[in-house]
């Protein structure tokens, strides 16, 4: 499993890069936004994100435990492993680890925004309608992909809400840094790794 987690993190570096740089990129064009419309521009990258992670997290595991299988996939089982893969982990990329950087970048209007507590009635039914996809027509290449970007935006807008004054580069290469990690390991975790724990080797 390790081996997996290096090669899959790995594999995810350069896509992960570009992601970041498209995210920087819209934060130069964007940094002067009122914090409200990044505000309800996260509310739409946000559940869309939740909507792809737990259409892969589902999908990966249907596709490893049930596919070649004469047994039926267990519906409840893909729902827990749909809804915490996608839910606890797309909140953990596009909200607390923002967050943790608007700390320590001391942005004046820092806050945290938990999707599926604050907007429950949007976030959580989304996570659903993605393992119910996942169940009657799994799939994984494309949601990956286009989650792995809007991950990437939804936690740049989540900062954007944040900020305050203008920004030097340092700040710049930080927050850099921040739409990397927030995207590069709770992505591979959520649509690759955490399926895969609950899937018995062959």
């Amino acid at each position: 499993m390790l081996k997996i987690i290096l090669k899959e993190l790995k594999h995810h570096i350069s896509f992960t890069v570009f992601g970041a740089l498209t995210g920087i990129t819209i934060f130069i064009f964007f940094k002067n936004l009122p914090g409200k419309t990044s505000y309800n521009i996260f509310y739409a990258l946000h559940p869309i994100h939740v909507l792809l992670s737990a259409l892969v997290t589902s999908s990966m595991y249907k596709f490893h435990k049930c596919k070649d299988s004469n047994i039926k996939c267990n519906i409840w089982v893909l729902i827990i492993i749909g809804y915490i893969g996608s839910i606890g982990i797309a909140t953990i990329s596009d909200s607390i680890i923002p967050y943790i950087a608007e700390i320590l970048l001391n942005m004046p209007n820092r806050e945290i925004h938990l999707g599926f507590i604050e907007k429950w009635w949007l976030i959580n039914p989304l996570a659903l309608i993605g393992i119910t996809i996942a169940y009657y027509k799994p799939s994984t290449k494309f949601p990956h992909a286009g989650h792995v970007l809007i991950s990437t935006w939804a936690s740049l807008f989540h900062i954007l809400m944040a900020k305050g004054g203008n920004l030097s580069l340092l700040l710049y290469i930080t927050i850099f840094l921040f739409l990397f990690l927030a995207v590069w390991i709770p992505c591979c975790l959520s649509d690759i790794i955490f399926p895969l724990l609950f899937i018995k080797k062959k």
